[in-house]
């Protein structure tokens, strides 16, 4: 992306710099679309031109928001842009596993560097698909997920133990049980 379409990028979402992205009064302005995606592989598009500079991609997401409206935007106390998500707008690239049984964590770190705990505050998930199948993703923070990429849902299933009762199959982290769907254990 060139050096002008940087700053005009960041001006539009209110980070300028030397001038103040809130003025305290009145809530963002909409932008609209201004050619922002980020595509099903995790690269984020600015006019169908991926953005190379991951710095420039962490502090985009670090204005991501899922709005009630079910779309995403990037959102500063001034502006607020529509970005267009593909699928989710994170990968699970890395999974982690400490411990066993009931007090195991599995720990998740996204393509861009941020790394969430699966418990209750980071839940697992499981999203059924046409053809029967499911994508498992984990909730990093507001309403956004992360979706495993193929080799993390391999070590998630690798890491697969039955919940104790009714020997349900799923996966322990951070004291909560996480059960796979059945169809889940035959995807790939």
């Amino acid at each position: 992306m060139a050096r002008r379409d940087e700053k005009s990028m960041l001006a539009a979402l209110g980070r300028e710099p030397g001038k103040s992205a809130f003025d305290g009064r009145r809530a963002p302005q909409e932008c609209g679309d201004v050619g922002l995606k980020i595509g099903r592989d995790g690269t984020w598009y600015y006019q169908n031109s991926p953005i190379g500079r991951k710095p420039l991609v962490k502090l985009f997401a670090s204005v991501l928001r899922l709005e009630q409206d079910g779309q995403f935007y990037l959102v500063t106390p001034a502006e607020k842009a529509l970005i267009r998500v593909e699928d989710a707008p994170f990968l699970a690239v890395a999974m982690t596993l400490e411990g066993s049984g009931n007090r195991q964590c599995l720990s998740f770190r996204t393509n861009l560097d941020e790394t969430v705990d699966a418990g209750p505050e980071h839940p697992l998930s499981f999203r059924p698909e046409r053809d029967g199948s499911f994508t498992p993703f984990v909730l990093v923070r507001g309403g956004l997920k992360a979706r495993l990429t193929r080799q993390v849902y391999y070590d998630l299933i690798a890491a697969a133990a039955h919940d104790g009762k009714d020997k349900t199959l799923g996966v322990w982290s951070g004291g909560t049980f996480f059960p796979f769907p059945a169809q889940a254990l035959s995807e790939g």
